[in-house]
């Protein structure tokens, strides 16, 4: 519980000099910057990960929490079910709604809020163009990083609700 604290309590704009400093500087096992190499993915992927993964591991667990104490849960234990498929299908299943829904918020505020990551870690990216074409008064590339960023938040808001629907049977539409 204190871990995912943490990980939503720091910023990126903290975290992510902290572990250039730590992993790059001190210790030598990381590049600085740049995107040229699979390893210099590693600390902005830490960095834009850990408030994401500390906000999704809150909710599983207060989900899980909460889908543990139905009846369906007791009655599974009473008929002597495995735990592993007691809390791996059964409540795990139902518990994973509400994280699927925070999911696909975040993936589409990890878009446009990456710009500082970027700016980090010197990667050319989306949300860096989008701040030096507003700076520049460059309204086409505004327009059409706005659009980009606006279709893939609809694309993974319509990926959620495939996932909702494949997740919970009563949400399938019939025909």
């Amino acid at each position: 519980m204190s871990v995912s604290l943490v990980g939503v309590s720091v910023p990126n704009f903290w975290l992510g000099p902290m572990l250039i400093l730590f992993f790059s500087l001190w210790l030598a096992w990381l590049p600085v910057s740049g995107a040229d190499q699979p390893l210099s993915w590693i600390l902005p992927a830490i960095t834009l990960g850990t408030a994401l993964a500390a906000i999704l591991a809150r909710m599983l667990r207060a989900s899980l929490l909460e889908v543990l104490h139905e009846d369906y849960i007791r009655t599974a234990q009473a008929k002597g079910l495995p735990g592993r498929l007691i809390y791996g299908k059964h409540a795990l299943m139902n518990a994973l709604l509400p994280v699927v829904t925070i999911l696909g918020l975040q993936l589409g505020t990890l878009l446009g809020g990456a710009v500082i990551t970027e700016v980090v870690f010197d990667w050319p990216g989306l949300g860096q163009l989008l701040v030096e074409s507003i700076q520049r008064r460059d309204y086409p590339v505004v327009q059409g990083c706005i659009l980009v960023i606006s279709v893939a938040y609809i694309t993974i808001n319509g990926l959620t609700e495939l996932v909702y629907a494949w997740l919970d049977p009563r949400i399938r539409v019939t025909n």
